[in-house]
C-alpha cells in the first residue's frame, strides 16, 4: 500500500511540475517583462499588471477560444491580438511580434510608413498605459494560441504621439 501511495504522491508531483513549466513562459510577469525593454527603449516607464485588466482579458480570450478571430473587443482599454498556430507561441514571442511594428512607425510624421501596421507597436510604448492585463488561451480543435494583453488608459488616439 506504501509503494502505491509513493507511486500516486510521484506521478501528481510531476504533473503539477509538467503544468508549471507550461505557464512558466506565460505568467503575469512575463507580460510585463516582454513589455518594458521596447517601452524603456524610447523612454517611456513601466508597464505594471493590473488583476481587473488582466480579468478582462481572460474572458475576452476565452469567448475568442472557439474560432481565435482577431477580432477587437471595442471594451474601454487598448488592445493588442495574436493568433499563431501550434501551440507553443509564447508571452514574449507574441510582445515581440507586436514590437517588430517599430521600424513601420514614423515618429515624425506620427503615423505609418507606407501603409505598413505599427499599431500594436504604438499601444506598447503608449505613455499614458500604464496598466496591461493578458491572457493566452488554446483555440479549439488544435486552432492554434490566442493571445490578448489589454492597456490602461488605451493609447493609438488620432493625432496624439505615443510619447
Amino acid at each position: 500500500m506504501e509503494t502505491i501511495n509513493l507511486v500516486i504522491l510521484v506521478v501528481l508531483a510531476m504533473a503539477a511540475i509538467m503544468l508549471e513549466t507550461s505557464n512558466a513562459q506565460n505568467s503575469p510577469q512575463d507580460y510585463v517583462i516582454a513589455h518594458n525593454p521596447v517601452r524603456a527603449a524610447v523612454g517611456v516607464g513601466p508597464v505594471v499588471w493590473d488583476a481587473a485588466v488582466a480579468s478582462y482579458a481572460a474572458s475576452y480570450a476565452r469567448q475568442r477560444s472557439g474560432d481565435c478571430k482577431l477580432v477587437h473587443s471595442k471594451s474601454q482599454y487598448g488592445e493588442n491580438l495574436f493568433w499563431g498556430s501550434g501551440k507553443d507561441w509564447t508571452a514574449a514571442q507574441a510582445v515581440k511580434k507586436w514590437a517588430d511594428e517599430k521600424p513601420d512607425y514614423s515618429y515624425a510624421s506620427n503615423s505609418c510608413i507606407n501603409g505598413k501596421m505599427c499599431g500594436h507597436y504604438t499601444q506598447i510604448v503608449w505613455r499614458n498605459s500604464t496598466r496591461i492585463g493578458c491572457a493566452r488561451v488554446l483555440c479549439d480543435h488544435d486552432a492554434g494560441v490566442f493571445i490578448t494583453c489589454n492597456y490602461s488608459p488605451p493609447g493609438n488616439y488620432i493625432g496624439q504621439r505615443p510619447y
